[in-house]
């Protein structure tokens, strides 16, 4: 084999354009194939025990099952009309001749680099790798994704009679698959995982899978897709250190209050009421990011309330529950430590919804101890709640109503895959390429503790 010349390098001086992707040490990779099956087999392993076991009952996916009612509407106004149909494909057949003409001007000799069909986003992190436009196959993928891409968000975005939820709800779907078919989500298609699979000679695949195995383990039976690493973390040691104390325990809350740090403190103090998909310190990170810190700071006597994680003891517990077991007691609890009746309060959250419902229902019955109150990130008029109400229509609150008269409550890992889905291009596939394609744990952040 001759050797290459120079315009057959990278252009960082290294290895030649085709010697990056080829394999250096055969045996070693294919040690490393077979461990890596040997850690897919613990992986279904994890999957497959507890549903033997009897301890997960699958359902069909009501997500999926939405989808596709979705798309189907979708796709009747397309296919209903022939005319309309071809100027579709049309329109996708056009584009992809300009990405086809374009690779074969990028590959020929002395010609002027094209300028691109489709540009990405700004801001999309996904194509960055210089690969991405200097290699003519990695350039072809990636145009002729965003090509597709688009073609079927204006495919939604032209459907005439659709009612706004199924516009919404098609909008919603669309991203969700072009986020999931990304050439960046594949080794084979990804310039970078497909240079750092060779280079480690899959070693990376080894540690990915191995990841994935633990995290299915950790879901017990469902991926609890790890987003951070936690090991740095230790209450009350570097999160959570603002000094404070239990006052006060229901069947579902903790009413924690705070240790003051000025001479004196304002008359009227103040409760929290944050949400229960989050953990009480959600507001005290660490003395850098805590507001609880702060306002202490100002004088204020703080009081969080510290929301259980439920199981099937707290299946009849509903929001009323909440309300008077949670925020009511902790005025309660505020009342008794201080002899105040006033309170200022705050709602974070869902944690905020709930506290704008729990006024009216005070005001109603001439409780008004509550004299302010502050809402954090609250919606409370869920007519423009964006792209939750994906999740909020009758067939999926019906779904989601069946699920939890079987257990009790809402297992956390559907809550987390449905909110990773409302920015899956940010919040899950970079972290299924992070840990199970690079083998890379994920950096510790606090926030999500």
């Amino acid at each position: 084999m001759s050797k290459p010349d120079d315009s057959d390098k990278a252009e960082n001086g290294g290895p030649s354009a085709i010697e990056q992707y080829l394999v250096k040490d055969p045996e070693r990779f294919a040690l490393n194939m077979a461990r890596m099956i040997e850690q897919a087999g613990k992986a279904a392993s994890a999957w497959t025990e507890p549903r033997e076991k009897g301890e997960v009952r699958d359902h069909v996916a009501e997500p999926v099952v939405d989808m596709v009612k979705t798309f189907s509407k979708l796709s009747e106004y397309w296919l209903g009309d022939p005319q309309r149909a071809l100027e579709a494909q049309t329109r996708l057949f056009a584009g992809y001749m300009t990405v086809w003409a374009n690779a074969i001007q990028k590959v020929t000799p002395n010609a002027e680099a094209p300028d691109d069909a489709v540009k990405p986003e700004r801001g999309d992190k996904r194509f960055q790798d210089p690969e991405w436009g200097r290699n003519a196959f990695f350039d072809f993928l990636k145009q002729a994704y965003l090509v597709t891409s688009r073609w079927a968000n204006e495919l939604v975005e032209h459907a005439e009679g659709l009612d706004e939820h199924t516009r919404h709800k098609a909008s919603f779907y669309v991203k969700q698959v072009s986020n999931a078919i990304a050439p960046s989500n594949f080794i084979l298609t990804n310039p970078e995982l497909f240079r750092e699979t060779v280079a480690s000679n899959g070693e990376n695949l080894v540690r990915g899978m191995k990841m994935l195995a633990e995290d299915i383990a950790a879901g017990r039976g469902d991926l609890k897709l790890r987003q951070a690493d936690y090991t740095p973390f230790e209450i009350g040691k570097n999160i959570a250190t603002t000094p404070g104390k239990v006052i006060g325990r229901s069947d579902v809350a903790e009413i924690i209050q705070y240790d003051p740090v000025t001479e004196t403190v304002l008359k009227r103090p103040l409760l929290i009421c944050p949400p229960w998909i989050n953990k009480f310190y959600i507001l005290d990170l660490n003395p850098q990011k805590s507001f609880i810190r702060w306002a202490i700071e100002q004088g204020h006597t703080v009081f969080v309330i510290s929301w259980i994680n439920p199981d099937e003891r707290h299946g009849a517990k509903g929001w009323e529950a909440y309300i008077r077991e949670g925020l009511q007691y902790g005025l309660d609890m505020v009342e008794k430590a201080t002899g105040e009746k006033e309170v200022n309060a705050i709602g974070y959250c869902v944690g905020g919804t709930l506290l704008a419902a729990a006024l009216a229902l005070l005001a109603q019955e001439g409780d008004h101890r509550i004299k302010s109150a502050t809402f954090f990130t609250t919606q409370v008029d869920f007519t423009y709640a964006g792209d939750l109400k994906v999740f909020v229509d009758e067939d999926q609150v019906a779904a989601v109503e069946r699920s939890m008269n079987e257990k009790g409550y809402l297992d956390g890992t559907k809550m987390a895959i449905a909110f990773n889905m409302l920015r899956s291009g940010d919040l899950i596939w970079p972290y299924v390429i992070n840990n199970y394609m690079r083998g890379k744990e994920p950096l510790p952040f606090d926030l999500l503790y």
